[in-house]
C-alpha cells in the first residue's frame, strides 16, 4: 500500500459536511439481476450482476481513539465484536497504512441481516471511505477497493461507490447510467445466508455469459433474472410467497425480482406514488420500503479517484 504521506488536507467545503461529528451513510443495494455463469476451480462462482445503491441505509459514526484500539460500541447479537466487518475493515486499514490511532464505531443499523440488500459489506465499505478521510491518509480507490474484497465479495462496489455491473466474483466492476426510478422493497421477515443458496445443488450455474454493453437488455427480461431465486424460494417458503404477493400486483405486471442471495424482494417503479400505494396494501407481517434509486454513493466525494 502505498498511502500518501504526509496527510492531506480536505477541501474546505468537504471538511464543513463530512467530518468526526459526523454521521456516514451505508447504502443499501439491489442486484437489478444476477446471472451465475460457472463455478470456479477455487470453488466461488462465477457471477453477472447490475447493482444499484438505493436511499435506504445504516449510519455509522466515528469517535477517535487515542489506544490503538478498534472497538465496537454497540455490537449486533450473536456477532463477536473481532469477527464484525466494520471492525475488521477498520483493523485492515490500519494494519495497511501503519495508523497508531484508534476508533470507537457507533452503528445505527437499519439494514437487516440476511436480506440480500448488503448491509454488512456495505457498512465495512463506509468504514473504509470514512477512515481513510478523517484519518487523512490519502489511500487511492484501488487500495481501498484491495483492502475490500477480502471482507466479502460485494464491499468493493460500495467503494467504486457507482452503478456498476459486475463481473469475476463481483469484483470486476463497470460503471453504469441508470434512469430515475423508485423501488418497493419487502423484507419477508426472513434471514436468508448466503453459503447455503450458493452450495445447493440445484442453483443453476452455467447461464450463458452476456456482453456488459448488453446490460439493458438483460435488465427487460423480467422474473427470473436472479438465478439464486429460484433456490432461495424453495428453501425459504417466506421468500416465495413475498415474490408471488408482490407479482400480482396489478401496478407490478408481474416484474419482481429476489434482491442478491435474498432475503428481499423489490419491484421498480416510475412514481414514487404507485410504490407507495402497493405499500399501503402491504400485509403488515412485512416490513416494507419505498426509496429512490441511486447512481452514485452518498460518499462519493469522499472516495479517492
Amino acid at each position: 500500500m502505498s498511502f500518501k504521506t504526509p496527510a492531506i488536507l480536505p477541501d474546505p467545503q468537504v471538511a464543513m459536511r463530512w467530518n468526526w461529528a459526523s454521521s456516514y451513510p451505508a447504502p443499501a443495494k439491489l442486484n437489478l439481476f444476477l446471472h451465475v455463469t460457472g463455478r470456479r476451480a477455487d470453488g466461488y462462482h462465477s457471477l453477472q450482476t447490475l447493482f444499484r445503491f438505493v436511499a435506504l441505509d445504516d449510519t455509522l459514526r466515528f469517535v477517535p481513539r487515542s489506544d490503538g484500539q478498534v472497538q465496537l460500541a454497540n455490537p449486533i447479537a450473536g456477532v463477536a465484536p473481532e469477527t464484525d466487518l466494520t471492525v475488521r475493515a477498520a483493523e485492515a486499514l490500519r494494519r495497511a497504512a501503519g495508523v497508531q490511532d484508534g476508533v470507537t464505531i457507533h452503528m445505527t443499523k437499519r439494514l437487516p441481516m440476511g436480506g440480500g440488500l448488503g448491509g454488512g459489506s456495505s457498512d465495512a465499505a463506509t468504514v473504509l471511505i470514512a477512515l481513510n478521510y478523517l484519518w487523512r491518509l490519502g489511500g487511492s480507490q484501488a487500495e481501498l477497493q484491495a483492502l475490500a474484497l477480502p471482507l466479502g465479495a460485494d464491499v468493493p462496489v460500495f467503494v467504486f461507490g457507482l452503478s456498476a455491473f459486475a463481473e469475476g466474483v463481483g469484483e470486476k466492476l463497470s460503471p453504469v447510467r441508470l434512469p430515475a426510478a423508485w423501488y418497493l422493497i419487502i423484507h419477508p421477515g426472513v434471514g436468508v445466508p448466503t453459503a447455503g443458496i450458493f452450495t445447493a445443488p440445484d442453483l443453476r450455474r452455467d447461464t450463458p455469459a452476456i456482453d456488459p454493453a448488453a446490460w439493458s437488455e438483460a435488465l427487460s427480461q423480467g422474473v427470473g433474472a436472479n438465478d439464486l431465486e429460484p433456490v432461495a424460494a424453495r428453501l425459504y417458503p417466506e421468500v416465495a410467497v413475498v415474490l408471488a404477493w408482490l407479482g400480482q400486483q396489478p401496478e407490478t405486471a408481474g416484474r419482481v425480482r429476489m434482491t442478491g442471495s435474498g432475503a428481499c424482494v423489490f419491484a421498480v417503479f416510475e412514481a414514487e406514488t404507485t410504490a407507495q400505494a402497493v405499500l399501503q396494501r402491504l400485509p403488515s407481517v412485512w416490513q416494507g420500503w419505498v426509496t429512490p434509486g441511486l447512481n452514485q454513493h452518498p460518499l462519493h466525494e469522499l472516495i479517492p479517484a
